[in-house]
């Protein structure tokens, strides 16, 4: 197998009752996942292939890292030879693709990157996984985007709202602004801070994921929503007021800081998700219950101890310099 590496030999396939590849598998969503899976479906062996980008730690796996079940490779979706190598080889029966670029703030200067991961990566996956004649290939998206299914392949997309939770990069909103305050600077927003999100905790969409896996139809989207809607603003003067505990709106003001604002900045995006409800799934866990959890775990030893596993943690807590769309 090339160059991208792994952790061990791929030997041949156990007698698992289902092989599932998950990408991205050392980044913050999809590690929950697998973690879910590794623990849930002990007959399902559970392949994380991940490259280990900036904001992947294998830290995220370890409660699961020696589960017979489970097996770790390093390496790129978009080495076409070593993706078509590992369908041959591990027999992948389902497809979980978590595998992607996500900061929008970065992709306004890393345009090229972007795309080349998420769509070339994307593709290289995808023709490997039809050619492997796949079961089903689950494609996380997201809610700012959205387009078209693929005909005569069994891809179910998924879009999710803005996920926060233990273990998140700090380049995230949430944990930046946790991060910065436990650093006793400020938050940074940009422009007016009052554009609204809609924020889903971890557990909640690994649920839905799951759901998706045992009842999505092939060719099907679902979208993976929330009711709950907060601006950033609001954001920052509810963490403010929990881990600086003041509510005094103009000592919170004192830990905000106002800089430019994206060159493209929706002003919100809620989602409607009928079709997921159908399929028995409804997010449980209540905001305040959520962000108590999140701010707790980002307070505690495992993170402090852990923060510089991720590769240059400090420059995630700076502001971005905004440039111009397109900009390589």
């Amino acid at each position: 197998m090339s160059a991208a590496g792994r952790t061990e030999p791929l030997g041949p396939p156990s007698s698992f009752a289902k092989r599932l590849l998950v990408t991205g598998g050392a980044g913050f969503i999809a590690s929950h996942v697998i973690v879910s899976l590794v623990e849930d479906y002990p007959n399902y062996m559970i392949i994380n292939l991940d490259k280990l980008d900036y904001c992947a730690s294998l830290k995220n796996l370890e409660t699961i890292s020696n589960k017979q079940n489970y097996k770790f490779i390093q390496g790129d979706i978009c080495n076409s030879h070593f993706v078509k190598l590992l369908f041959e080889t591990e027999k992948i029966d389902i497809v979980l693709h978590f595998a992607a670029q996500t900061h929008v703030d970065l992709s306004f200067v890393r345009a090229f990157e972007f795309t080349y991961v998420n769509v070339y990566g994307t593709h290289v996956l995808v023709s490997a996984a039809h050619e492997a004649g796949v079961e089903k290939f689950i494609y996380v998206s997201t809610d700012e985007v959205y387009g078209g299914s693929l005909d005569k392949f069994p891809a179910v997309i998924t879009r999710s709202s803005n996920v926060y939770g233990p273990h998140q990069y700090p380049e995230k909103v949430i944990p930046k602004f946790i991060s910065l305050l436990q650093h006793n600077r400020k938050c940074c927003i940009h422009g007016s801070g009052l554009q609204t999100r809609n924020f889903l905790y971890a557990t909640d969409v690994v649920e839905a994921f799951l759901t998706v896996l045992k009842k999505g139809k092939p060719g099907e989207i679902y979208n993976i929503g929330t009711n709950f809607e907060m601006s950033v603003l609001q954001l920052a003067k509810e963490l403010i007021q929990l881990i600086k505990e003041t509510s005094s709106e103009s000592e919170m003001e004192n830990w905000v800081d106002y800089v430019n604002d994206r060159p493209t900045n929706d002003m919100r995006y809620p989602m409607k998700s009928e079709k997921i409800h159908g399929l028995g799934w409804r997010p449980k866990v209540p905001w305040k219950e959520g962000i108590k959890k999140t701010s707790f775990f980002l307070s505690v030893d495992w993170y402090r101890e852990n923060f510089h596993n991720w590769k240059n943690a400090e420059k995630a807590l700076e502001p971005f310099p905004i440039q111009p769309p397109f900009v390589q």
